[in-house]
């Protein structure tokens, strides 16, 4: 399905505020609507029914609370329960992906965490954080031969299950501790070994230029993993559902569209929407698969214009080209040193495949160019905190505040801005060669 505004997709959609949200939303109406605790009210609220779970599964971990480096490029206040904080209290997501949890300095933190009572293990599966449940997973790289490196994510369902995991890995691995390193197997056998653990296997921005499958590795999905072991695929920042749907192997998968977050800003940055019993691994599971009512409602990204690595782009005089014509060389410049762009790269898949055009699967959920709150000119921290203040969290914000509220609070010019953001009428400019597009 196309791409649709935020308002529109909901009413297809036909969602309806749960009760549990709305006795979340009271909870913050106290003296800091920021900082509330409804834990188990908020499940027990929705017993005996599904309801809407917003889940953001890419998160990186900066750094341990002993100072210990995970994620060498992301922000050293990114620990497990920083993240874990800034979700439930200020985002409002219920259900995220923690793919550095194989690291042993962060399963201490987890571990200091749960034996002090601030956190616990969810009986579905992952580490409950008041309204919010953290899924253990991994960002794995891969080297085929003959290819380039492919990023893999894989969730497990219990903290068991990843310290496990963890022991098998250092035997392949130069140095487990850090994110997002190469693996020396290959990615059916780190597949075999995610499901011989009950684990999830997901594809990691499958388009983008360096480190993905379709980016660096290979031409087809089925050339260098098993198409059977696979459980979704994730888009990544420079692609949607209608570009994927140009590739006709990846018609059986769902998408994920997640932000990759290297800081707490950037949580959310892109989500899923989900109906859920509640947030947990085994719900998660269920979702991909659409069992017994769970399933994706909505993939919520960026237009893909945002994205760093959307059309192709010269490093030698910083052009990023808007033609659809597959030059081998810049057409500004004549030199040939260039990042390809997703869209590019996936239209010669599309036509590789004798797919020329998207296919849209009408049954798949409505994609949603959702632009954060972060990239709204105007919406600055103080006038965030204010919007904050009043609705509680970034969701609340961008999904159910009327406009007329959001000009009360932050005055009309803003709340015109976070309109059109639903909308989607804000004018972009593309992104190329690892800058990010930009709201005109």
């Amino acid at each position: 399905m196309a791409a649709v505004p935020v308002d529109r997709a909901m009413a297809m959609t036909g969602l309806m505020e749960t009760e549990a949200t709305a006795a979340v939303g009271k909870a913050r109406q106290s003296e800091d609507p920021r900082d509330r605790q409804p834990g188990a009210r908020a499940y027990a609220a929705e017993a005996g029914g599904l309801s809407t779970v917003y889940a953001d599964l890419h998160l990186h971990i900066g750094s341990t609370e002993a100072g210990e480096p995970v994620k060498i490029s992301a922000s050293r206040n990114l620990t497990f329960r920083n993240l874990a904080h800034e979700a439930s209290a200020r985002k409002g997501i219920r259900l995220l992906g923690v793919i550095d949890a194989h690291s042993p300095g962060v399963q201490a933190d987890i571990a200091g965490l749960l034996e002090r009572g601030e956190m616990e293990e969810a009986p579905g599966g992952g580490i409950r954080y008041r309204d919010t449940t953290v899924l253990l997973g991994s960002e794995i790289e891969v080297k085929e031969p003959g290819t380039g490196p492919a990023h893999y994510l894989i969730y497990l369902p219990a903290f068991d299950a990843m310290r496990s995991f963890t022991g098998w890995m250092s035997r392949h691995m130069r140095n487990v501790r850090l994110s997002s390193q190469r693996i020396y197997v290959s990615g059916r056998a780190l597949q075999e070994e995610t499901k011989s653990r009950g684990g999830l296997f997901v594809p990691a921005h499958i388009f983008t230029p360096h480190k993905s499958l379709y980016g660096s590795s290979a031409d087809r999905l089925s050339d260098v993993l098993d198409p059977e072991l696979v459980d979704a695929v994730e888009l990544g920042l420079s692609a949607d559902t209608a570009m994927a749907s140009r590739i006709p192997e990846l018609d059986r998968y769902p998408f994920l569209t997640d932000s990759d977050a290297h800081s707490l800003a950037k949580i959310g940055r892109e989500y899923n929407e989900l109906r859920l019993a509640e947030p947990s691994f085994a719900e998660f599971a269920m979702a991909l698969k659409g069992q017994a009512g769970r399933r994706i409602l909505t993939n919520y990204g960026l237009n893909p214009k945002l994205g760093k690595y959307h059309r192709t782009h010269c490093h030698s005089c910083g052009t990023t080209s808007e033609s659809d014509d597959d030059e081998e060389r810049c057409p500004l410049c004549g030199n040939a040193r260039r990042v390809g762009g997703v869209a590019d790269r996936i239209r010669q898949l599309g036509a590789m495949a004798g797919r020329a055009e998207p296919k849209l699967d009408p049954k798949r959920p409505p994609y949603v160019y959702q632009v954060p709150l972060e990239f709204v000119p105007g919406i600055g921290r103080k006038l965030l905190d204010k919007l904050l203040d009043r609705f509680g969290t970034e969701m609340a914000v961008l999904h159910r505040a009327a406009a007329q509220e959001l000009a009360d609070t932050v005055g009309p010019e803003a709340a015109s801005r976070i309109v059109q953001a639903r909308e989607g009428t804000l004018e972009l400019q593309a992104g190329g060669g690892g800058r990010y597009g930009k709201v005109k």
